[in-house]
């Protein structure tokens, strides 16, 4: 079981997310303990403020450390050697989130996941209490909620008991270093396009081959990146 607590300005966010689908199932059955934080409850106040102006100059606003900090070692306890949860923020400025990195996460009793928001956070706050940023890639959304969500549906795949089918997440794209072949079910024919026959014969050694053939194909035309990195290209056993 992981425990994963989000920390939010925007609670209501995720009232959905968290009882539907994988998500849903896994804290149902017990893989998965998600907690929502509004981070006003740290906040001090009438208006229980969380942001104020950059230092500087420049347009928007920046998160505050002092609600902030308080609401992490609140759920986390300080940072250092001795803290059994991970805190990740995420962050434009993170490391690109990846099927290896969420599989780390996965193997974590405990994950705080900070949603910023505005034009950032306070760095004295990551400073003081963040162990690692988060991203989903090159590019920017208004805050952190849909990030973290993605972490966490990231996460409940790769809890065991969670998919009917243990096999699915393991044959997901990145997971092998590829991406996934092409998929098809009923009817066979549709639209004049027939199901590959290879895929209706029964031969699973020669499904195996073609799906690994397909899934270097799509790697090499849409990711041919991933190859470089060394693995991917290694023969069909």
């Amino acid at each position: 079981m992981i425990c994963v607590d989000v920390l939010t300005i925007f609670p209501r966010l995720f009232d959905a997310f968290a009882s539907e689908s994988m998500v849903g199932i896994a804290a149902r059955g017990g893989q998965l303990g998600l907690r929502i934080h509004d981070l006003r409850d740290w906040a001090s106040g009438p208006h229980r403020s969380v942001d104020d102006a950059p230092y500087g100059g420049g347009p928007g606003m920046v998160m505050r450390p002092e609600p902030l900090v308080a609401a992490i070692e609140a759920l986390a306890g300080p940072k250092g050697a001795l803290r059994a949860a991970r805190v990740a923020l995420m962050s434009p400025q993170g490391v690109p989130l990846s099927q290896a990195k969420l599989r780390a996460l996965a193997a974590l009793p405990h994950l705080v996941l900070v949603c910023g928001r505005y034009e950032g956070v306070d760095q004295r706050a990551i400073e003081v209490a963040v162990d690692e940023e988060l991203s989903l890639g090159d590019y920017v959304l208004s805050g952190g909620e849909v990030p973290a969500m993605a972490v966490v549906e990231g996460i409940v795949r790769l809890l065991p008991g969670v998919l009917g089918n243990p096999e699915s997440a393991s044959a997901d794209s990145f997971e092998a270093g590829l991406l996934e072949g092409p998929q098809y079910t009923r009817p066979p024919v549709f639209r004049g396009l027939a199901v590959p026959e290879v895929l209706r014969g029964g031969d699973h050694a020669a499904v195996a081959r073609w799906r690994r053939e397909r899934a270097l194909e799509a790697t090499r035309e849409r990711r041919p990146d991933l190859l470089a990195k060394g693995k991917a290209d290694a023969p069909a056993g």
